[in-house]
């Protein structure tokens, strides 16, 4: 766990950088620098392109994890890698292709309601095919078990970008028409230089014919890209289905709301970076026993770092808000509900990364399809009933759904759990400190207020889960803070 630990927490505190311009971005600098129809108009481009690069990317990111230590011969890794860098430009040719044919028709979605998206539906193609092969060079950087410069360009570059740019419009040096296309210029930067770091990590030479098991490649590749896509899907249907029912600025309060829930999903969006490709190690190797306790650990420790980020958001969002411009509304219940997600995805541990590195990720197409069929039609329903609500009970149903079945599927085909006595024992700590303080409000500034009860649910979280021992991890981790080690 020594590589874990030591990359995870750097990519912990990248991570938390990110989100922190992230949060100043998306709470502070859009709702005042921009106004709320065009905030809608860039979440939507952002949230589209993120639904379509997993299909241009063909699961290739997820096939360079699984099958780069499977070889041992240079030159069939160099035709593999090969196969990897090709694919998505041949699968982007063709959707560009397609685009070109339908565009009218493409546009046509949007003459009803939200116009204003027409000008820039191009700009959702340039995103995802950035994203696509940055997603690429990164699983290339991951492999060769260096993540921490991957994790700067996914969490810090783009932010802090997007930052800039914001304080360009401002200051009227840019048009929110120019704001967009220096966003692209900005995704197929961020493409290039983490495509230097990657080949500069490993370099090949390229041969153009097929690695001897390219029908196992490509047949995994087909079925990640459904699983991907359905991954995708899950997490930001509702945002495109917000955009079909509801007028855009809507989707600005949805963002606002569903980013600050986000946040829970920091710690696992660190770890993930170094145990998805230690997985698929420990399941080529079949050690079996390293791959349990590596799955016990994860998901515990995970839903106990996660855990305070949700009892920190809920018990403080409401002083929060008071910083935000009148017209954006606080929905408590959509943080409450996809923060609640967030924290099942993180009790998984690394479930995920178990599925996808075996040979059962198969079934996880078929899960998945069902699971994208159910929140697209749970959507339809609640949308129209309960509005922005109403998407984020259709995500948190379809996402506990999603995320049973996986755990049925693992504990069934590797006859492994990560849950213990202590696990329970963490999810009642969590319920119980956010109902004994969310109702706690200090009659203070909402900045002293936000800060001092932060600094004292932290002070009684940590110390409640360091004097019960529910993690022999995180207890030996805080026992070497005043050594600085």
């Amino acid at each position: 766990m020594g590589v874990v630990v030591n990359q995870t927490i750097r990519n912990i505190i990248i991570t938390c950088f990110g989100f922190g311009i992230g949060a100043i971005n998306t709470l502070f600098l859009f709702t005042y620098f921009m106004d709320k129809e065009h905030y809608g108009l860039i979440s939507y481009l952002m949230t589209a392109s993120n639904l379509i690069w997993p299909l241009m990317a063909f699961g290739m990111q997820n096939t360079l994890v699984k099958f780069f230590t499977s070889y041992s011969n240079k030159e069939q890794q160099d035709k593999f890698l090969t196969v990897i860098l090709i694919t998505p430009l041949l699968v982007a040719l063709v959707l560009g292709a397609i685009g070109i044919m339908f565009y009218t028709t493409i546009l046509s979605f949007f003459e009803d309601k939200n116009t204003i998206v027409q000008p820039y539906v191009w700009t959702i193609y340039i995103l995802a095919f950035a994203a696509s092969y940055f997603e690429v060079f990164f699983a290339w950087s991951k492999v060769k078990l260096k993540s921490v410069f991957g994790n700067i360009m996914k969490e810090l570059f783009l932010r802090i970008c997007i930052s800039i740019l914001l304080f360009l419009v401002y200051f009227k040096i840019l048009t929110i028409h120019q704001f967009i296309y220096a966003l692209v210029i900005a995704y197929l930067l961020r493409t290039l230089i983490m495509k230097m770091y990657a080949l500069g990590l490993h370099r090949f030479k390229p041969r153009f014919s097929l690695p001897d098991n390219y029908i196992s490649v490509f047949k995994y590749s087909g079925l990640i890209l459904i699983a991907g896509s359905v991954a995708s899907l899950l997490i930001d249907i509702d945002k495109a289905m917000i955009e079909r029912y509801l007028p855009i600025e809507n989707l600005a309060d949805y963002q606002l709301c569903a980013f600050i829930a986000i946040v829970i999903s920091i710690p696992s969006r660190a770890m993930h970076q170094i145990t998805y490709p230690l997985t698929a190690k420990l399941i080529n190797e079949k050690a079996k026993v390293q791959l349990k306790e590596l799955y016990q650990k994860s998901s515990l420790n995970l839903l106990i770092t996660s855990g305070l980020l949700f009892v920190l958001i809920i018990c403080n969002v409401n002083e929060l808000y008071k910083f935000i411009p009148d017209n954006y509304n606080l929905f408590i219940w959509v943080i409450v509900l996809i923060g609640s997600a967030k924290l099942f995805d993180n009790l998984l541990g690394n479930n995920n990364s178990i599925l996808y590195s075996s040979d059962y990720y198969r079934m996880i197409l078929y899960v998945g399809v069902g699971m994208v069929v159910l929140t697209v039609i749970l959507n339809m329903f609640w949308i129209p009933v309960l509005g922005i609500t109403g998407a984020a009970i259709a995500t948190f149903i379809a996402v506990f759904c999603y995320n049973s079945v996986k755990l049925w599927i693992v504990y069934t085909k590797f006859k492994m759990h990560p849950f213990s006595q202590k696990t329970f024992l963490t999810i009642l700590l969590i319920v119980s400190i956010t109902f004994g303080f969310y109702f706690w409000e200090l009659p203070f500034h909402p900045i002293l207020n936000i800060v001092s009860k932060s600094i004292l649910i932290s002070l009684v979280y940590v110390f409640i889960f360091y004097t019960l021992r529910v993690s022999t991890d995180i207890n030996t981790l805080i026992k070497k803070i005043p050594r600085g080690a």
